[in-house]
């Protein structure tokens, strides 16, 4: 549960629209520091790390089937090239795989079988890679709904709002952000996570020539950095349960995420590069440790813009002190605390009907 101020709305407060001059002045008056150390309170409190870690599983489980997905189209296509590109992409971003891996699934092609049978394998082909795009697309669509529907969930918490948007509507939202915002997340991931090793694939399979690889290796950063930020930014704007302010008080938030995002993941890559147990540790599993800790640190740089927006909203309504209050120290905010029964002292026991209250008697007889 949250223990966190809820945010008031900004467009209820004044009746004017909010410009980006006022979130520069409101960020300058409270200061950078001050606005970052409350956000980082605010999303302790507001329970972030579980939400993020909660979104980081459902990202992983869409991840997966999605490149099972994309390998199956390649199959049913009949495009050899494209299956080539996406197992020459797929090893060279998974830690642990080395080349004769790679020399494997590269070399990797049809059985050799009678000529006679060459029709009922074509056949089998089709067949297998339908069902593998079909049951990869909808299992990664299903995982990426319920990823962004934790997503709300955490966004939530962090602006104080202690219940989600009823389950039709909110799942329905889910999908609709997947389609858009998922689009474009994952389109940012691909070119700016594994741009270089699609690059690379892509030149050794269809020899687009040295410029064409250049082009494309300068384009990828741009294009990758605005579809990552037009997705973190649709997020930000459609997943709490509240009327967001204008975009440009997401801004801060948003650059925040994809700056986080960007050192992160380099951070990560890193770590799996450098670390030679990395491997030997988790063997055949490296892949997979490696894309849950990549999502769990995405799930974190989300989190976390949203938790600055949400701050910085905040302290325009003069909220500098994102924490309930708890003057007892108990743990359990003054708020949250329960109410003392109106007839008496909360520790007078209830007599039963019927039955007199047992009277104490003294050690001289006498009654106490």
């Amino acid at each position: 549960m949250s223990s966190v101020r809820a945010v008031p709305v900004t467009t209820d407060m004044d009746g004017d629209a909010l410009q980006a001059d006022d979130a520069w002045h409101t960020a300058r008056r409270i200061g950078l520091f001050t606005l970052l150390r409350t956000a980082l309170l605010r999303f302790r409190y507001g329970d972030g790390f579980s939400h993020a870690r909660g979104f980081a599983l459902q990202l992983a489980l869409a991840i997966v089937p999605l490149v099972i997905a994309g390998s199956g189209l390649a199959t049913a296509v009949g495009a050899e090239s494209v299956a080539q590109v996406v197992a020459r992409t797929v090893v060279a971003v998974s830690p642990g795989a080395g080349d004769q891996l790679l020399a494997d699934v590269v070399a990797r092609g049809p059985a050799e079988l009678p000529e006679e049978d060459g029709e009922a394998q074509d056949s089998r082909s089709e067949n297998v890679g339908e069902l593998a795009v079909a049951f990869g697309l909808t299992t990664a669509f299903l995982a990426m709904t319920s990823a962004i529907a934790q997503l709300e969930r955490g966004t939530n918490r962090i602006y104080g709002t202690e219940r989600d948007r009823p389950m039709l509507r909110k799942y329905s939202r889910a999908a609709l952000l997947t389609l858009t915002a998922g689009t474009g997340f994952g389109v940012g991931l691909v070119l700016i996570i594994a741009g270089g090793p699609l690059g690379d694939a892509v030149e050794d399979v269809y020899r687009w020539g040295d410029v064409a690889e250049t082009i494309f290796d300068v384009l990828r950063w741009p294009v990758g950095l605005a579809a990552m930020l037009f997705a973190v930014t649709v997020l930000f704007r459609y997943s709490p349960r509240r009327h967001q302010p204008g975009l440009s008080w997401l801004a801060l938030g948003a650059g925040l995420t994809v700056v986080l995002w960007l050192a992160a993941s380099g951070c990560v890559a890193l770590y799996v590069a450098v670390s030679g147990d990395f491997s030997d540790t988790y063997g055949p599993l490296a892949g997979v440790m490696a894309l849950l800790l990549w999502a769990t640190v995405t799930g974190i740089a989300l989190l976390l813009g949203v938790d600055l927006a949400a701050q910085l909203e905040a302290a325009r309504a003069g909220i500098d002190d994102p924490l309930l209050r708890d003057d007892d120290g108990d743990g359990i905010p003054d708020e949250l605390q329960p109410e003392e029964p109106a007839d008496g002292p909360p520790d007078a026991e209830p007599t039963s009907p019927g039955r007199q209250p047992v009277e104490a008697v003294g050690p001289d007889g006498g009654r106490a």
